[in-house]
């Protein structure tokens, strides 16, 4: 056995797998509907198992024998060719692990703390209903019934004097549907409706199952905040009945703002809130009507948008439909996150300029499935950055 050239075919299957999941999270960043995409990935399974199989079998153990006395310059140039762009994906596979291992907190975010809350211990039983893929809400260690509160304090240079300790929750992601019972939602919004804020912001994917709209009054529909709440739509819903959500939240006091530029005034001082829910829904909202605002808050599903967000002067992007990946693997990280910008923009606060950006991971998904990568909701409190 030639162990070095077995190391080295571990890396090809490694590098291999890399390019995959690269295609595939850029192919979920586009506006393809989910039965499509369903196919695609079970081409990605089928390529992600098959490969090692045949390069083992016509590389390594017939061919060259490169497991045993071959060598590499025996290959054919069409296996030269497949190894060598099995390497690029050995490259991006490092610099993926490597971004992910500096990965710093920003200087805009001065504090963050947060509670962990296990919702069927509290309920005192399990959460699980009846639906698509409900045998991945059984796995063992699943994540996906205890939530993050979370509570982040961001510095933000344009940020009003007047407006210090201005609070805003950002929920994202709920995805409701039958698979997860709707005490779980209710439990959630038990908890963050008892601790008062300015705004509330959702980003996106509410309803992944028309029957779950009557769920609305029971949960989202029970925040207040006095600056209002607002919110967009997100893929999700895009497959689902867009308006009939739209117009279903809305009858319970929140504020569509996909597509649209609106302005709530506070204590002096003018705050543009913009939506935008491309490329599923709507246009992208004509940033210019906010120049004149002092503040500027975007709410985009994808977080793709961040570069346009800080061309356009955004001072405060929200974001979600990544989940953070779902799954975090030790040492990887996320692997798959339905992004142009693959896993860099999964989870977490980034800034740029003087743009400041919060994906939120989400409170569930399609795939009830989490592991090292909780559910969330967070409460941001903003303060001024005098540096």
């Amino acid at each position: 056995m030639n162990w070095w050239n077995l190391f080295l075919f571990t890396l090809l299957i490694a590098g291999h797998t890399q390019l995959w999941v690269a295609f595939v999270n850029r192919l979920h960043a586009l506006p393809i509907p989910h039965a499509v995409l369903r196919h695609s990935r079970h081409v990605h399974d089928l390529a992600i198992l098959s490969f090692p199989l045949l390069l083992l079998w016509f590389v390594g153990l017939t061919g060259p024998r490169l497991l045993t006395y071959g060598q590499w310059s025996d290959l054919s140039s069409f296996w030269m060719a497949v190894a060598s762009v099995c390497a690029i994906g050995v490259i991006g596979l490092l610099v993926a692990t490597l971004r992910y291992q500096w990965r710093s907190t920003p200087r805009a975010v001065l504090l963050q703390r947060s509670e962990i809350v296990d919702l069927e211990r509290q309920l005192g039983r399990r959460l699980i209903g009846t639906g698509p893929y409900e045998s991945l809400a059984r796995v063992p260690w699943n994540e996906q019934f205890s939530v993050e509160l979370s509570e982040k304090r961001l510095a933000l240079p344009r940020l009003p004097m007047a407006w210090e300790g201005m609070s805003i929750l950002h929920l994202s992601d709920w995805h409701l549907m039958p698979t997860i019972e709707r005490a779980y939602f209710e439990a959630v919004t038990a908890h963050i409706a008892a601790q008062p804020v300015d705004l509330v912001a959702f980003t996106g994917d509410l309803i992944d199952d028309m029957q779950c709209v009557d769920w609305l009054p029971e949960t989202l529909g029970r925040l207040e905040a006095p600056l209002g709440q607002f919110f967009i739509l997100g893929n999700h819903d895009w497959e689902q009945n867009a308006e009939e959500i739209r117009a279903s939240l809305s009858s319970l006091g929140w504020q569509s703002v996909g597509s649209e530029v609106l302005t709530v005034e506070h204590a002096g001082h003018r705050m543009a809130i913009a939506g935008d829910e491309t490329p599923w829904l709507g246009r992208v909202p004509d940033m210019e009507r906010a120049n004149d605002a002092d503040f500027g808050l975007l709410l985009s599903h994808t977080p793709d948008h961040f570069a346009r967000a800080r061309k356009s002067n955004v001072d405060l992007m929200l974001s979600g439909h990544n989940h953070g990946g779902q799954v975090v693997l030790p040492l990887f990280g996320p692997v798959y996150s339905p992004s142009w910008q693959g896993v860099r923009y999964a989870a977490g606060t980034f800034a740029k300029s003087q743009t400041v950006m919060h994906v939120s991971r989400g409170l569930a998904g399609r795939h009830p499935l989490r592991w090292r990568c909780r559910p969330e909701v967070t409460r941001l409190v903003l303060e001024r950055d005098t540096a």
